[in-house]
């Protein structure tokens, strides 16, 4: 089996509760407790929706989607394929054809470091698509690539088998191992953000801990 040019077996796929539960939570809260270091710079395409499921990792010649077309048809319903097309922008990697037949095959969505095209078509719907930019010019269909490989997203390390949501604010990957913990801080988060939004609007919301965490940081306010 050549490095470069292989296909390996699919990770067992993330936890259902868990999925549900991480559906439920903003893409912010998430990599807040992962120290804010988790997560890409690559920008949603699609009209509008959420998008949650597990990693199914493609990593792929610059410009070429042949493995891409594989990961397609091998990828299980409610998984995101992840790809690692090395940022390029030369050539789409995937647009309207191939995105509209992983959504028929239950595909959660797609996420794409590196190009994508018929971005009109892909904007007027709801099959989440996540790219670094757009082009017209089609791809190359020779190879190499890898599937079920670690990929590099958007200064994002992706591992088979990650939990991935994704929404407006872009795309996290959590490693299964740290799903639970993640989580559950997030939820903690969100429930604080909650009950900050309704101090908002009752115009009760406690601001001291600005002044506090000025004075802590040696700050003279005069």
């Amino acid at each position: 089996m050549p490095v470069g040019f292989r296909i390996l077996p699919s990770p067992p796929r993330a936890d259902a509760k868990l999925l549900e539960r991480l559906r439920a939570l903003p893409v912010s809260n998430v990599s807040d407790n992962m120290l804010r270091g988790q997560g890409t710079d690559l920008e949603p395409l699609h009209r509008s929706g959420r998008m949650v499921g597990t990693a199914f990792t493609v990593r792929t010649r610059p410009g070429d989607n042949l493995v891409v077309h594989k990961a397609i048809e091998m990828a299980a319903p409610g998984d995101v394929i992840v790809v690692d097309a090395g940022g390029a922008l030369e050539q789409a990697i995937i647009g309207e054809l191939m995105a509209g037949w992983a959504a028929r095959r239950g595909i959660a969505g797609m996420v794409i470091d590196g190009a994508v095209r018929d971005s009109e078509a892909l904007s007027a719907g709801d099959f989440p698509v996540y790219a670094a930019g757009v082009t017209h010019r089609g791809p190359y269909k020779d190879g190499p690539g890898e599937i079920n490989v670690v990929v590099s997203v958007g200064g994002m390390v992706v591992h088979p088998g990650d939990l991935v949501a994704g929404d407006p604010d872009g795309v996290v990957a959590i490693p299964q191992a740290d799903a639970e913990q993640v989580i559950a801080a997030a939820e903690v988060q969100h429930r604080k953000e909650q009950a900050s939004l309704k101090a908002i609007e009752a115009g009760t919301w406690d601001r001291r801990w600005v002044d506090e965490a000025l004075r802590a940081r040696g700050c003279d306010l005069g």
